[in-house]
């Protein structure tokens, strides 16, 4: 029976097929990981020696929480900064000025362009000449080099976001006496954040991810502080086993939440905004004053 406009429902033998293949995969990543874990096991990896320091107070306490702590910081500073950079250049890379168009979108293109970890470089060198031995300044390099990349990748997000409306929004609003840019601003921007939204939410995932790329320029991150411990206690894998399970639970509770946010701001915005006389007079009321 048919399910879709796109294809039909697999009938019994495909739906076979695709178990077999299912439980094929299945076993073959369980081989794997088997393969994997003996190969530890040879090298004494699973010996409780390496692990023992991981699950001991001094690991946690003076290297995981203080680095899951400047982790955490440096990503909620470039996520708002983020944010704010990619819905300012991104109206501004729709804006009517050809010459304000033209600076946001050279502005975009460049940030975007240019890897994260290369920002952090340059911008660390530029704040060392600026502001030396001040103890923010790492911070300040990982925080900018975040914001700049990723609101950039924002703004592109919103551009996009906007251009894929239907044009009767921006007709409708202007047709009632908007200018461009109070259209923009009133009815066209807050659909299209609803709209991107889950392309939104995710990029703000990868903003916590590249914080860690930070350690390079020395910022005392979560990775960096393990591989300090490491160091000392000669058992990399160990704390990098730990580090990468602390990034995939943070990053999927995030995900969790953004997606219950996305779900519940699209059920109160499913529908289009109404251009109204009222809600118009309201605008440009708000406007002029």
């Amino acid at each position: 029976m048919s399910t879709s406009v796109l294809f039909d429902a697999p009938g019994p033998r495909a739906r076979a097929l695709m178990t077999v293949l299912n439980v094929v995969a299945a076993v073959a990543v369980l081989a794997l990981v088997t393969w994997v874990a003996y190969l530890l096991h040879l090298k004494g990896q699973w010996s409780w020696t390496l692990w023992g320091p991981v699950f001991g107070p001094e690991f946690w306490q003076f290297y995981v929480m203080p680095g899951l702590t400047n982790t955490l910081r440096s990503a909620a500073f470039a996520t708002v900064g983020a944010v704010a950079f990619g819905v300012l250049f991104g109206m501004g890379r729709l804006a009517a000025n050809p010459l304000l168009r033209g600076f946001c979108g050279a502005v975009v293109e460049f940030f975007r362009a240019m890897p994260v970890l290369l920002l952090m470089i340059f911008l660390n060198l530029f704040l060392a000449k600026l502001m030396p031995g001040s103890p923010e300044r790492l911070f300040l390099a990982v925080v900018l080099a975040l914001v700049l990349y990723n609101g950039s990748v924002i703004a592109e997000l919103v551009r996009s976001g906007v251009h894929n409306l239907p044009k009767g929004q921006g007709e409708a609003g202007l047709a009632v006496g908007l200018t461009p840019e109070q259209t923009l601003r009133a009815v066209q921007l807050p659909q299209a954040l609803v709209a991107m939204l889950p392309a939104l939410l995710s990029q703000l995932v990868v903003v916590l991810k590249d914080s860690a790329l930070g350690q390079i320029i020395g910022y005392a991150e979560l990775l960096r502080s393990a591989r300090i411990f490491a160091s000392a206690n000669n058992d990399p894998l160990q704390a990098l086993v730990v580090v990468a399970i602390l990034f995939i639970v943070i990053n999927w509770l995030l995900t969790v939440l953004a997606n219950r946010l996305a779900r519940g701001l699209s059920s109160r915005t499913s529908a289009p905004v109404k251009v109204t006389p009222e809600r118009v007079a309201a605008g440009v009321g708000n406007a002029g004053g």
